[in-house]
């Protein structure tokens, strides 16, 4: 996960998170989080590196649609972003607790 960029790793999680990830679904869930538009230029290259990569699957609907999922290895790499985050909000958390 440290060689991603945070696009990258942003592309994980909503994929992770669709129920039936393609590419336009992909594009619009990063457009709400990012409220901007996301190019294909962007989006596309971005997806097809995940897939280089062996993080994310890439399969095909109709002969212009493509789908995504999480490869075992992608989920893996989530849940040790997962974990490793949560360490520190408990951290933050905690430090606010005793703060107050």
């Amino acid at each position: 996960m440290d060689d991603l960029t945070g696009f990258q790793r942003d592309l994980l999680y909503v994929v992770s998170g669709l129920t039936e990830p393609h590419g336009l679904a992909v594009k619009e869930a990063l457009e709400e989080y990012y409220g901007t538009e996301i190019h294909h230029g962007r989006l596309y290259p971005n997806l097809d590196t995940l897939v280089d990569k062996g993080l994310v699957a890439k399969g095909e609907i109709d002969k212009r649609t493509n789908s995504y999922s999480l490869t075992d290895r992608g989920r893996r790499v989530l849940e040790a972003r997962q974990n490793w985050e949560a360490q520190y909000i408990s951290d933050i958390r905690t430090a606010e607790r005793s703060s107050s």
